[in-house]
Order: C-alpha cells, then structure tokens, then sequence
C-alpha cells in the first residue's frame, strides 16, 4: 500500500457497522492499515459484522460496542470506555442512518407523511452525526493531532429523488421518503461548517455521495435505474471502499469541505 494511504496504528471510529455499507467502510479501513471501533444500535447485526471482520483481519484489534447515535450520553458513555482504554480516535467516520426498505415507501407519500416520522428519521440520520462530531470531533482538539470526520451522504443530496423508479404507473404510490434528500443535504452543510471550524487544528471534515448499490432489489427497479445510469448497472457494495481509504488518509490531506 502507498504510504499516503496508510493507517498504521491509527483508530477509526465507524457508526452504523452493523449495515451493509457499514461494513464495506469497516472493511477499507482495516484494509488500509487502521485499528477500529464499530458501533451501532442494533448489537445482532454489529455481532455478525465483528465475526466477519475479525475472521479476515486477524491482526488488528477491533472492538465493538453498541451505541445510540442519537442520546448524548450513550456517545460519551462510549468516549469515556475509549478514553478508560486510552484510545484516541483520530479518524470517525458518520454513517448511521435510516434505511428505507421497499415496504416504507408505501407509508412515506408526502400527503402522508407525519411530523413524527420527520422528526424521527432527522433526529436519527442528521442529528446524530452532529452529535458524534461534536464529542469525538472535540476530543480530536484536545488531543492536538489533528484528525479526519467523514460523512455519508447520498448522491440524493444533490439531485432529486424520481419517485418514478418506484412506480409501474405515473401515479405515485411509494415514495422516498421527504426526509432522507433534506437529510444528506443536511450532511454535506453539516460537513462545510466542521471543515471550516476546526481547520486550525488540523482536522479535516469531507463527505461522500454514493450512488444507489446493487443489493437485490425488485427486477423493475433494477433495469428502470440501470437505464439511467452510464454506466449500465448499480455500484458493487465493496465499490467505495478505495474511496474511504483515499478520504480519511494522507492521500487526501489537502482536500476539506469535499463532498466526493
């Protein structure tokens, strides 16, 4: 591996671990050099990923633990076991989220939508990486090494959602929900404002907007999408991986305020 992508004794922190992108960031890191600590609210999913990751990465230490991204004090709960530890977090990659399943679609049409389900899905996909950028993020400051926060967002965050994909008539039936574009736009100002606050310490903030990943969805869906797309299908889920590697190492030590 090049020396700029290496992070060698490093410790990346990664929420939402338990997901399937989840993973593919966890697996990157790893891949790349760092130590990890994998964190998520749902522990039997987390388990399953722990297992997967310690069987292929042997020799790193990888410690997980569940954490709700969205209660101040289960994050500082985790901070204090780190601390407890002495393990210094240089690299926190934001990329808990909800993820709207086939069936919510049905249930998210904006006539519809409740004030309830926004203030829960916001609280759960921006809030929380507000708050883990605020505790990890200021212990990064205080340690005075500098360090990388790394926020998932969407290519949803830049264009529109075309409802249309999920519809076999132009009448909408399902729907994306409201939230999740107001979301990752939410993430990638969210990502402008820590790239310029804590630029003097040295800690760079950039984010990435993935494209839809192929992960059996419905037939229709798949060749309606594919159609739009350049280059003729969906991304492979291990696809982004070398683009983690690139954005929370020295390989990008000039670039802040990005969303790649």
């Amino acid at each position: 591996m090049l020396k700029k992508f290496n992070l060698h004794n490093k410790f990346a922190l990664v929420t939402g671990a338990g997901g399937l992108l989840g993973y593919e960031h966890s697996y990157a890191l790893l891949e790349a050099g760092s130590n990890l600590i994998i964190t998520d609210i749902n522990i039997k999913n987390l388990n399953k990923n722990y297992i997967k990751l310690k069987k292929k990465f042997k020799n790193k230490i990888i410690i997980k633990r569940k954490m709700n991204i969205t209660s101040e004090n289960s994050i500082y709960a985790c901070k204090k076991f780190l601390l407890k530890k002495k393990i210094h977090t240089s690299i926190l990659i934001n990329n808990a989220s909800f993820n709207p399943q086939p069936n919510d679609l049905k249930k998210s049409l904006l006539e519809t939508y409740s004030l309830k389900k926004w203030n829960s899905e916001i609280n759960i996909g921006l809030t929380g990486a507000f708050l883990c950028s605020k505790i990890f993020g200021s212990e990064m400051v205080k340690k005075k090494l500098g360090g990388v926060i790394l926020n998932i967002s969407s290519d949803l965050s830049v264009i529109s959602p075309d409802n249309r994909l999920y519809n076999s008539s132009k009448e909408i039936k399902r729907a994306k929900p409201i939230s999740y574009p107001v979301i990752k736009s939410g993430i990638n100002g969210l990502t402008r404002y820590l790239s310029t606050y804590w630029a003097s310490k040295k800690i760079r903030c950039n984010s990435i907007s993935p494209g839809g990943v192929e992960n059996n969805q419905e037939p229709e869906f798949l060749k309606k999408i594919t159609n739009l797309i350049p280059l003729g299908r969906m991304a492979k889920k291990e696809e982004y991986r070398s683009a983690i590697q690139f954005l929370c190492s020295d390989a990008s030590s000039y670039m802040t305020g990005q969303n790649l």
